[in-house]
């Protein structure tokens, strides 16, 4: 039988708008598919060892939480998460979450607040907030049967710019996106994957979920070849709900 190891960072926390969700998600539909699930919950002062794990979540916060956790995160935890993903471990980053993986978050009236520099991407503050359900494409996720639209909610005044070596997770059909102006959304480097999206992201999205799941399962297994077909009659009335509601 497969098994997943499945660490929630900071989830008393950084867990903004449902972000939990996204470790349901993942937990259920791999569940569903006879493959065993163990989540740990890891916050400050808690030992992070990241060879125990497959996949790895980093949810939202806002400004508060992301002071709170600074210390934690880059004196005790930093090298750990640093080495986790030159490694190729999994990971999923929301909002505060992918922000936290970058180089910096400079705020609208100049402070800079030192990241992890995991990522090669920063983010500016700003006075105002971009807010709303969005809708982005992901070529990486294109198939015959799937045209790669992402469904969330977005709501962040942090506008982030990627560097040259990380690329985009997707690019906008509508809404904001990484900063409102380059029509990029979310990043991925090696098999991290962050994105602005709440909501939460993974549950209206099972395309992306199964690709992580899929992810993390060949990281660890060598015979593993592909997941189990789910009736999805539910996920995708949601999903595509959201779609027609966004899009039109």
């Amino acid at each position: 039988m497969y098994e997943l190891n499945i660490c929630h960072l900071y989830p008393d926390l950084l867990n903004l708008y449902g972000d939990r969700g996204n470790i349901i998600a993942i937990a259920r539909r791999s569940q569903w598919r006879g493959i065993q699930v163990t989540i740990s919950d890891i916050s400050i002062g808690d030992t992070f060892d990241s060879e125990k794990y497959d996949i790895i979540f980093l949810g939202g916060g806002q400004d508060f939480e992301q002071e709170v956790i600074q210390d934690d995160v880059l004196n005790q935890k930093g090298n750990e998460i640093r080495n986790a993903i030159q490694n190729d471990k999994v990971f999923l980053a929301i909002c505060g979450g992918y922000q936290l993986l970058g180089n910096y978050y400079k705020t609208w009236d100049g402070k800079e607040i030192e990241f992890l520099k995991a990522l090669d991407l920063w983010t500016i503050g700003s006075k105002e907030r971009m807010i709303g359900n969005y809708c982005f494409e992901c070529d990486f996720l294109k198939s015959d049967n799937y045209d790669g639209r992402i469904v969330g909610f977005e709501n962040h005044s942090g506008r982030t710019y990627l560097g040259p070596s990380v690329r985009p997770l997707g690019k906008i059909v509508k809404g904001f996106g990484n900063n409102g102006q380059d029509g990029l959304e979310g990043a991925i480097y090696k098999n991290v994957y962050c994105s602005y999206s709440h909501g939460s992201l993974l549950p209206k999205n099972p395309h992306l979920t199964d690709h992580l799941i899929t992810l993390a399962l060949k990281q660890k297994y060598k015979d593993f070849d592909s997941l189990k077909v789910l009736d999805d009659q539910f996920e995708e009335l949601a999903h595509n709900t959201m779609i027609q509601r966004i899009v039109g």
